[in-house]
């Protein structure tokens, strides 16, 4: 074991010099009889005597006492050098432990769900458009389906918001209905009714008479209302550790999405017309045929637990 440092030198080699430099100004002072002539003190570094105290102290305290300070601040100075390895390390290990905790995130994905980044994103992209379908669909029935009703059966606005009671109850009731089924058949089963199979009640909605509109739109409106909690649950399963994420990214779409199809078919219905607006709402379900492109994640949950059973 090494007992003296290299990297000490220049400290005690400054400190020893310092300490030299304080002592011929000490006794150049005090005892100058003492030092050969050629070592005496210049008359600019001699103290001269004063017949009042000095506040701020003699010259040669101050020049004491900055001889004491520049050796504390070489002494940190080097203490500075010496750390900067450190601080590299520092560095170093911060970039390291960011990169082991991405992969490991990473690798915690795949784990999950087995799926490449761009397959998600892909999968993302058609959970939006079913949600759009979804949204416009329902923008149509709510903002205009009395006005639908009165123009083509001559109803009376009781009657008509009679008829919107029943598709907007068929909503409510689907929208509970859709969290248990989805845990019984899978996620993905029931974004398969709920967008698709509502399409031939919706295209047939436009055509029956006043009795099958009730009776259709009670039929779609429990069914189609079922998707989004279906929907809303695979986008957190698909990116796991994302729950806020998907949720608010949901949940904002659902919102926006119905704004903008009430003012969008608000303006087709000016121009075309109440019933030329359901003739084309009518075709969004068939949207859901994208759903055979979403990838499979894991088996239903019934399933797991009956052979957790046995």
């Amino acid at each position: 074991m090494r007992i003296v440092n290299r990297a000490h030198w220049p400290w005690f080699v400054f400190v020893l010099f310092a300490t030299l430099v304080a002592i011929w100004l000490y006794v150049g002072n005090f005892s100058p009889q003492s030092l050969p002539s050629t070592l005496r003190l210049p008359d600019a570094l001699v103290q001269k005597p004063v017949e009042f105290r000095n506040v701020g102290g003699t010259p040669l305290g101050l020049i004491f006492g900055m001889i004491a300070l520049s050796i504390f601040v070489f002494a940190a100075l080097l203490g500075v050098r010496k750390k900067i390895v450190l601080w590299r390390i520092g560095i170093w290990y911060r970039n390291s432990l960011a990169h082991h905790h991405a992969a490991k995130r990473h690798a915690s994905f795949h784990r999950h769900t087995g799926l490449t980044r761009k397959r998600v994103i892909f999968s993302l992209g058609i959970l939006i458009l079913l949600v759009f379908s979804k949204y416009f669909y329902l923008a149509s029935m709510s903002s205009y389906y009395t006005f639908f009703l009165i123009e083509k059966f001559s109803l009376s606005v009781r009657d008509a918001q009679l008829h919107l009671f029943i598709f907007l109850a068929a909503i409510a009731a689907g929208t509970f209905l859709g969290g248990p089924v989805g845990d019984r058949i899978g996620r993905k089963a029931v974004i398969w009714v709920s967008i698709l199979g509502v399409a031939p009640f919706a295209l047939a909605l436009p055509y029956a008479n006043l009795f099958w509109c009730a009776v259709l739109s009670a039929v779609v409106g429990l069914i189609l209302a079922s998707a989004f909690s279906a929907i809303l649950v695979y986008s957190q399963e698909l990116v796991p550790g994302k729950v806020g994420t998907m949720s608010g990214l949901f949940f904002g779409l659902a919102f926006g999405l119905g704004g903008i199809g009430s003012a969008l078919l608000g303006a087709m219905a000016d121009r075309h017309g109440i019933p030329f607006v359901f003739h084309v709402c009518s075709y969004l379900p068939l949207i859901g045929l994208l759903t055979a492109l979403l990838p499979n994640l894991g088996t239903p949950r019934r399933g797991a637990s009956t052979a957790a059973t046995a």
